[in-house]
């Protein structure tokens, strides 16, 4: 708090941000890091009520916030960087919400360690297949750093598993019997000839 307010100069990042970096480390740390301060003008909503049809002009404001990284980028590109973090946060939010990263199954640290690797392999499993059947699908850049457009666990699992079917085994050769559905079999040989390309 004391860094920003006495800074005199600010670099220009565009009309609305701009930034300041040193290294800095709390008396906790081993080493200092590099800091990048961020400060970017934003209007203030104006919740006071209006007089007939007086004119009331927006107020700007800055909010503020604090980078710390290890990375040699340009403060600009740390901002952009830290800014397109939405698709790693995804990750950790599809990781909970289907592959229960946040439950803990069992009392001991051994057994709760098994099952999130358990989801952990389930989920990089489902993403690699993916991968490696449709290819990249764009460019990326600082703010979207995927070149994959990636559906997400829960979709594949109801369109391709939670499906009734029946195992059987005639000719002592494995079966699985579906109900007919054009859609799904495209898709379920679409993932088997990526994986018989790979063998």
């Amino acid at each position: 708090k004391s860094m920003v307010e006495h800074c005199e100069q600010w670099t220009r990042v565009n009309g609305e941000m701009s930034v300041f970096e040193t290294p800095w480390k709390p008396k906790c740390w081993n080493q200092p890091y590099r800091c990048v301060f961020v400060r970017k003008r934003v209007r203030r909503q104006n919740k006071q009520p209006i007089q007939l049809d007086l004119f009331v002009p927006h107020v700007h404001d800055y909010e503020f916030k604090v980078i710390v990284t290890n990375q040699t980028l340009t403060a600009r590109a740390v901002v952009e960087f830290h800014d397109g973090r939405g698709a790693q946060e995804g990750v950790f939010a599809e990781l909970k919400s289907y592959c229960q990263m946040e439950y803990i199954p069992v009392r001991k640290e051994t057994g709760n360690q098994t099952y999130l690797l358990a989801g952990v392999l389930a989920h990089n499993l489902t993403r690699e297949l993916q991968m490696v059947a449709d290819g990249p699908k764009r460019k990326t850049n600082a703010k979207r750093s995927p070149l994959w457009v990636l559906r997400q666990l829960g979709t594949i699992r109801q369109n391709l598993l939670r499906r009734v079917g029946r195992l059987t085994r005639p000719g002592n050769k494995w079966v699985l019997s579906i109900n007919a559905d054009a859609r799904v079999e495209r898709e379920m040989n679409h993932y088997l000839d990526a994986l018989q390309s790979m063998a």
